[in-house]
């Protein structure tokens, strides 16, 4: 049996599939089948480790973007877009495997145009509140389409809603838990003070770290402020905040990461009081696995607008409060804070809610549909 696994190009694309492709392996073994070959099609590999522990095999896909503006970059993209499809058919062809799964986003679109000439099964996932083209161009003729917010399937055409299941986004195994046992000390905080964990998701967010780098000489007064920056705005962060905090006596109370591990994220969920996030789908539900509060901060201008819809989405479950970049002012960002400190019984509620909207299994429902799938056409 072999399987395609595509998406990309961020970690939002690519790291749920590897929790989907995870569960196959573990069902796979469960089933006592046969292990699959599985690959990954994509223009880019975020995690040559991850593939690797996961036997995964990368066969690079060229793939451009779709912009919703004029730019001279929609020529070059579309070329390359061209090319991506045509050789992603000979690979495809040559490879012919029983099912492809999609995760959505630019990097899908040459490998879901290949798989539907060729008619290989397809499944597809949708992260967003909001299905993205990648989902809306292949619904049609996907075999399953898995979805992680409920109001997302009443935006997809009627006939195809049987085909549709709710599962939430799929999380790694290693991040569904958090680890409080020694949080602290790993990322060596200072105990009995509250915690902050910021996330900027897997680019970083200029906006968010601005804001907390303007709030940061009051924050650590009374908090931890553990920071994942964003790998790209690491250095300028660490720069700034060098100069804010210079004569701060509590500035051992920041700890900024370019990134954080999947074991350093662990541990800072395990240590955090409150979560202040981007609002991609997989952080949302990486916040609700872990039962935080949280404030969210959805990127303006994301495609369709889906942080928004994802924000709203969640917070209308309970489970947070939204903080758009319009009004993310030091001086309301810190009343926010405060105001969720200074009332433990929301923080309390909003982690009921979390957890009431996190579904733990959506990595085994997806795999399970996308091993049905193949196993069909196998047979």
């Amino acid at each position: 049996m072999k399987i395609v696994l595509t998406g990309g190009g961020t970690g939002g694309h690519f790291y749920p599939m590897l929790a989907v492709a995870e569960a196959i392996r573990d069902l796979v073994a469960e089933r006592k089948l046969l292990e699959p070959e599985l690959y990954f099609f994509g223009p880019n590999v975020l995690d040559e480790r991850a593939l690797f522990d996961l036997d995964i095999s990368f066969v690079n896909t060229p793939a451009g973007k779709v912009r919703r503006y004029a730019s001279i970059l929609n020529v070059t993209d579309a070329l390359q877009t061209g090319v991506g499809i045509v050789s992603t058919l000979i690979r495809l062809y040559q490879l012919y495997p029983d099912v492809v799964f999609s995760k959505g986003g630019y990097g899908a679109g040459p490998t879901l145009i290949a798989a539907r000439i060729l008619g290989i099964p397809v499944v597809i996932h949708d992260s967003d509140a909001v299905p993205g083209r990648a989902t809306l161009f292949a619904a049609p003729f996907a075999r399953r389409i898995a979805l992680s917010f409920d109001g997302a399937a009443e935006q997809l055409p009627v006939p195809l809603r049987g085909k549709v299941a709710v599962t939430g986004n799929p999380i790694r195994r290693e991040l569904r838990t958090p680890a409080r046992e020694g949080a602290k000390e790993f990322l060596e905080l200072t105990d009995h003070v509250p915690t902050l964990l910021i996330l900027g998701g897997s680019q970083g967010a200029q906006a968010l770290n601005n804001a907390i780098l303007e709030a940061l000489p009051e924050l650590v007064q009374h908090y931890n402020v553990v920071h994942q920056t964003g790998e790209g705005n690491h250095a300028s962060v660490l720069q700034t905040a060098q100069v804010v905090l210079d004569k701060n006596e509590r500035r051992y109370r920041y700890k900024a990461f370019p990134f954080l591990s999947p074991l350093a994220l662990k541990m800072a969920a395990g240590a955090a009081d409150l979560v202040i996030s981007r609002a991609g789908s997989g952080s949302i539900f990486e916040i609700a696995s872990w039962k935080a509060a949280s404030i969210l901060v959805p990127l303006p201008g994301s495609a369709q607008d889906h942080q928004r819809a994802n924000a709203y989405a969640y917070a209308r479950a309970g489970a947070c409060t939204v903080l758009e970049q319009a009004n993310l002012t030091p001086h309301i960002l810190v009343a926010e804070i405060e105001r969720l400190f200074t009332n433990p019984k929301a923080r309390s509620d909003m982690g009921e809610a979390a957890s009431r909207f996190a579904r733990p299994d959506a990595s085994r429902a997806i795999a399970e549909a996308v091993l049905d799938v193949a196993l069909e056409h196998a047979a």
